[in-house]
């Protein structure tokens, strides 16, 4: 049991740590409810295999500074997300007004996971190795571990959608400052993802 229950801990911080998805989830529930918020905390159930395939097969050879890039790519996609979420804070702020579709939802939730490294870093140095070792032992070591992180990844978010979106029956002034700080989480991960990179990147040369 100790490969499931290391899946539990490692999927449960990964869930819970402050991150552009997060972020996404929250904002994404406070603004169009749990329906939005439970399709974002979905993604990375639709967007992780081929982060999986490409941290094993190519992201392991590039060079460190491609990795630093992606951050930097991922920070701004984030900052445009914050920017967006802002926008609409003063924007009719009207309950289920202009709700998106499920694709809307999925595309934009895959974006924020595609262009962020810490997937392709934690499959490349710490996931695919645990695996292997779990796979050794039992190939049901292996499945356990997988199927509890990803359990733990998910439904930890899909637990804070379902909460929030309680919220959205809130008064006005709350409402707008609750969706005010949701930008402002988006606007912390997108700037703290750019210095990451920045950092990185001033390593390398």
């Amino acid at each position: 049991m100790f490969y499931p229950l290391l899946g539990f801990s490692l999927g449960l911080s990964a869930g819970l740590a402050p991150g552009p998805l997060l972020a996404l989830v929250i904002q994404r529930t406070l603004r169009y409810g749990a329906a939005s918020g439970l399709r974002i905390a979905l993604a990375p159930l639709i967007t992780d295999l081929p982060i999986v395939i490409l941290a094993l097969l190519v992201i392991s050879r590039l060079p460190e500074i491609a990795l630093h890039g992606l951050m930097a790519a991922g920070g701004l996609f984030v900052l445009w997300l914050a920017w967006d979420a802002w926008r609409e804070t003063g924007a009719g702020l009207s309950v289920g007004a202009e709700t998106p579709t499920a694709q809307q939802d999925f595309l934009r939730g895959a974006l924020v996971n595609f262009l962020n490294p810490h997937p392709y870093l934690f499959w490349g140095t710490v996931g695919a190795p645990i695996v292997i070792q779990a796979w050794e032992q039992s190939p049901w070591q292996a499945a356990g571990f997988v199927f509890m992180f990803y359990l733990m990844l998910v439904g930890s978010k899909v637990v804070l959608a379902l909460v929030l979106g309680r919220f959205r029956g809130m008064p006005a002034q709350l409402y707008h400052r609750a969706m005010q700080f949701s930008a402002l989480l988006l606007l912390a991960a997108g700037v703290w993802m750019l210095y990451a990179a920045w950092q990185g990147v001033a390593s390398v040369l």
